[in-house]
């Protein structure tokens, strides 16, 4: 068994040192917390409860957990992060960045060494097996999604459904009557991500409300995999009017690969996104489109969790109304 001694043996520090880095009772400077972290991580250390109850003391950390698996959309995962991070520094704690698949073994891993006083989970499945941890685990949690079973569980996120419900609705609203969803790439539905799959739903749920012809089609994060589908929509979709994009790094590609196909957005093609404003607003044709709120997010997760930490009963469910801003990409579809 891995005892408190080989950890500072192996950062270099007494076990003192190391006693106070996981207590907090003593300042101890960020370089050194960070070599007692990665040694204890290394070694697998796990200090008993007993020692965790006479420490008494929280870390002033929060573990935020979000596994870069393919497909993962790194730069929104990053806005998502840092507003994280900003929200914690107002409560005066620092984040713990755990970006390796780890599962139910990662989880404990914090749990048990004391690194962080509570979890923030990102990238959540509607099926995810880290949720019945996550329940268990005797440190308070906040997800950022929504499980298909979220009962005790605390989550906050965008009404991606909605979102893809108001994308369709003002596509339909304009005349359009046969329309597509891009979407995230394929291993992100085969995973089972929440939000994906939220906007699937919604997306679809629309259009047959609307009486809309539909299809969806999942897109590799490429500019040559925007080109590609963009080529087949045409081809197998020749009375295709509308588009809702929800993958964010295709947007831009995708708008100027229907382009050079002769296809003029919005006078042939509408196009509509759920994204970052900033990359609404950057396209060569500024898109109408669905903020993704990431700061709001983020700072909520934050705010739940504190709260959680003081006692402080929170809601278990924390969903932000969508909200679209009509640009130069979509326009009155074909007469009918």
């Amino acid at each position: 068994m891995v005892r408190i001694t080989d950890v500072a043996r192996h950062a270099g520090v007494s076990a003192s040192t190391v006693s106070y880095a996981l207590s907090g009772k003593r300042p101890i400077s960020a370089e050194t917390r960070q070599r007692i972290e990665a040694s204890i991580r290394l070694l697998g250390y796990r200090p008993h409860a007993g020692a965790r109850a006479l420490a008494g003391s929280r870390s002033k950390v929060l573990a935020l957990v979000v596994p870069l698996r393919t497909g993962v959309d790194v730069p929104v995962v990053t806005r998502f992060a840092v507003s994280v991070v900003t929200a914690a520094r107002r409560y005066d704690h620092d984040v713990l960045l755990l970006t390796q698949e780890e599962g139910h073994e990662g989880l404990r891993r914090v749990a048990d060494t004391a690194l962080a006083d509570a979890l923030i989970v990102m990238d959540v499945q509607l099926r995810d097996p880290r949720l019945p941890l996550l329940r268990a685990l005797d440190r308070p949690s906040v997800l950022i999604g929504f499980p298909a079973a979220p009962g005790g569980l605390t989550c906050v996120d965008l009404d991606f459904r909605a979102a893809a419900d108001l994308c369709v609705g003002h596509l339909a609203g304009l005349g359009h009557r046969v329309v597509a969803l891009v979407g995230s790439p394929p291993e992100v539905y085969v995973r089972g991500t929440a939000f994906a799959q939220h906007v699937v739903r919604g997306f679809t749920a629309a259009a047959d409300r609307h009486g809309m012809s539909s299809s969806v089609h999942p897109c590799e994060a490429t500019p040559a995999a925007a080109r590609s589908l963009a080529e087949r929509l045409l081809r197998e979709r020749p009375a295709l009017t509308g588009v809702v994009v929800h993958n964010e790094a295709v947007l831009a590609p995708l708008v100027d690969a229907f382009e050079a196909l002769g296809v003029r957005v919005p006078g042939d093609l509408s196009v509509t996104a759920i994204c970052p404003d900033e990359s609404a607003e950057r396209a060569r044709v500024p898109v109408t489109a669905v903020s993704l709120p990431s700061a709001e997010v983020g700072a909520g997760a934050v705010d739940l969790v504190m709260r959680k930490l003081r006692g402080t009963p929170v809601p278990e469910a924390t969903v932000l109304e969508p909200r679209l801003t009509e640009r130069s990409s979509t326009a009155p579809g074909p007469a009918r």
